[in-house]
């Protein structure tokens, strides 16, 4: 009986403890994206379904309102190297997640919500992308959980793409058109710190 009330004061301690950086505040966070984008079709009739999945990163700030249930709006500079066959694809982009988050038990919460993407630069082997397409807003959805301890955060997302968005690429001789849909689909680990 002694072990079990101890065990409960140190579960319950704990909870206390971990619960102090559910509140709302801003702060910085980064993490790796494991992603992968769709069909690769070229002129030349290669087509490819889906490309190799590669890590990038990402790095960011997030501003966080409420307690139980909370708002949480990021901003993130990321990162994504994919490849199909010889070919690497690199999408540079801005990332702006609006996710709806509530708090299970202490340190636990779940999160979805959509994210709207920014391509910066999108290049296949150095040569950028043909287009305005490049420079469009795109629409996805974010969910996930996160786990919190003091002002440290480490969360786990899946990030799918939901609007078609294709790219193109003309090779250096320009006798081959590439087509890529870009349409993300990831799996990121972020760690987050509020200040």
């Amino acid at each position: 009986m002694k072990k079990l009330m101890a065990i409960l004061c140190v579960v319950f301690a704990t909870i206390q403890f971990t619960s102090a950086q559910t509140g709302s505040g801003f702060g910085v966070k980064g993490g790796l994206n494991y992603s992968s984008s769709g069909n690769y079709t070229s002129s030349i009739g290669e087509n490819i379904e889906h490309s190799d999945k590669n890590v990038g990163f990402n790095i960011g700030v997030f501003g966080k309102f409420g307690t139980k249930i909370y708002l949480k709006h990021e901003v993130v500079y990321s990162q994504t190297n994919q490849s199909y066959n010889q070919d690497d694809f690199k999408i540079k982009k801005v990332d702006s997640p609006v996710l709806l988050g509530v708090k299970l038990i202490g340190p636990l919460s779940i999160f979805a919500g959509p994210s709207f993407h920014y391509i910066l630069n999108a290049k296949l082997n150095d040569i950028e992308a043909d287009g305005r397409n490049s420079r469009d807003i795109t629409v996805g959805l974010n969910v996930g959980f996160a786990f919190n301890i003091n002002r440290i955060g480490i969360d786990l997302r899946y990030s799918q793409g939901l609007d078609p968005y294709e790219l193109e690429f003309r090779t250096s001789n320009g006798s081959n058109i590439v087509t890529i849909d870009s349409k993300p689909e990831q799996l990121i680990l972020n760690i987050s710190y509020k200040l």
